[in-house]
């Protein structure tokens, strides 16, 4: 599993950006999906994820209702659709898998995935 984050952008508050994660790798294999993001001199934070099995998703407090995770099969892509931005959600965003852990399982910790894209920047003006 190769993972390649894109999608990152500028908007205001109140707009949208939908994140992509695609496995530009040959494992064809399942696996979980998370997604992070850092603001400068903060650590880096869980925002949402999903089970390998597609069965299990949890949100952030912080995001739920407006961030939602999906998946095209037939491009091998991930997506973290982000509706009613704010300027708090400024930040570099990360997708990860979990390629050796339960297919019912849900990480919430950076170090529950063991293969990295890189981040793409997503900025939210006022």
């Amino acid at each position: 599993v190769q993972l390649q984050a894109s999608g990152g952008g500028l908007v205001q508050a109140g707009g949208s950006l939908r994140l992509s994660c695609t496995n530009s790798g040959r494992s064809s294999g399942i696996y979980g999906v998370g997604w992070f993001r850092q603001a400068p001199g903060k650590e880096r934070e869980f925002v949402g994820g999903v089970s390998a099995r597609r069965d299990k998703s949890k949100y952030a407090d912080s995001v739920k209702g407006r961030f939602t995770i999906s998946r095209d099969y037939a491009k091998n892509t991930d997506y973290l659709q982000m509706n009613s931005l704010q300027p708090e959600d400024t930040a570099v965003y990360y997708c990860a898998a979990n390629t050796i852990g339960s297919v019912h399982y849900v990480g919430l910790r950076t170090g529950e995935y063991n293969v990295w894209g890189q981040g793409t920047q997503v900025t939210v003006s006022s």
